[in-house]
């Protein structure tokens, strides 16, 4: 999150410098005491995610774009196998991995999330289920079935943000990978980049993420820092590494029935508009780039777009015209949004 793939790490340290001292007068709606749309409630603190809760249910579920099948019920939630499995503990076998008896399901039978479709992403804070769109973006590992099952009623689709190209030392399976997947410091505190050309290493662990996602319930993955190969990562990767790399993710998610989206990675945009089923984009308006997205709308498939340094008067034109679903964001994600 927050242009992860794009800021050196002294720029990112000094964009942390200046969120906690504006923070407080960024004169958004609910730093006076109103919810991410602007109503009245409480807001979420905006910190490392927790479980959330439930919320309340609207009289008319909102359009989710063009899905021919919905999720079953998801089952309990369970972390990331250890190395060399794919299947957390209890899970049928996704199809396509050691185990299953199944054929990978038809690309007609996952989430086809179509452009302009309002969203919310919320990376930090327990989830704000109050928010009357029909896309929600939630932390993977934070949030267990329950919040996607209670967002499913509510007529929403969930995306599940997995970091697949950079080590957290925070997350449950941290310790499945191998130091010698772990490069150069990402700019985030306890995060190194991964060695993507160890396909062969890096497979079962992502594969393990993505069935995490799908026993939850989750209809898509939003797979994080997935354009290493044009940072400072420790090794020497190249444009075909990173190719290689997102289309084996774009394989494992739509062997499990989900969708997935391209983050950022706007070089490689062409190459990967067929293998994967919407883009999540942040700042392309700030950095003059959201014509290099247009592509994912021009075919059909939605760009999820949010900026933060501008405000809205400054990108919704042109998103707008562009057919984006596009929103202000604060930095940490947190429940706060201002749509176009």
């Amino acid at each position: 999150m927050n242009r992860r793939t794009r800021l050196l790490p002294a720029a990112i340290a000094l964009a942390a410098a200046m969120l906690a001292t504006s923070c407080s007068s960024s004169g958004s709606d609910d730093d006076n005491g109103s919810s991410a749309d602007g109503s009245p409630s409480s807001p979420p603190a905006a910190t490392a995610p927790t479980t959330p809760d439930g919320g309340t249910t609207p009289a008319t579920p909102p359009d989710t774009g063009t899905a021919t099948a919905t999720p079953g019920t998801p089952s309990a939630p369970g972390p990331p196998t250890a190395p060399g499995t794919s299947t957390p503990p209890g899970a049928t076998p996704a199809p396509g991995t050691p185990g299953s008896t199944t054929a990978p399901p038809p690309a007609g039978a996952r989430w086809q999330p179509t452009p302009g479709l309002a969203w919310q992403w919320q990376l930090g804070g327990t989830v704000d289920q109050s928010v009357d769109v029909p896309v929600y973006d939630i932390d993977g590992f934070e949030n267990d079935a329950s919040v996607v099952a209670a967002l499913h009623a509510k007529g929403r689709k969930v995306i599940c943000y997995i970091n697949a190209g950079s080590w957290e030392d925070f997350r449950p399976d941290s310790a499945a990978f191998a130091k010698s997947l772990q490069g150069s410091d990402t700019g985030w505190k306890g995060e190194k980049w991964f060695d993507i050309r160890k396909l062969d290493q890096l497979r079962p662990l992502m594969a393990a993420r993505f069935d995490m996602c799908r026993s939850k319930g989750f209809d898509a993955i939003e797979p994080d820092t997935i354009e290493a190969y044009n940072q400072n990562s420790g090794f020497p990767l190249t444009p075909d590494d990173q190719l290689k790399y997102n289309r084996m993710l774009a394989q494992l998610a739509h062997e499990r029935g989900l969708a997935i989206g391209l983050k950022n990675d706007l070089d490689q945009i062409p190459a990967l508009l067929p293998d994967f089923d919407f883009a999540v984009n942040e700042e392309c308006s700030q950095f003059d780039e959201c014509d290099r997205v247009a592509p994912f709308v021009k075919a059909g498939k939605a760009v999820f777009h949010v900026e933060y340094k501008l405000g809205t008067d400054q990108f919704c034109a042109k998103a707008k015209s562009l057919g984006f679903s596009s929103m202000q964001k604060k930095l940490d994600l947190n429940a706060w949004r201002k749509p176009c």
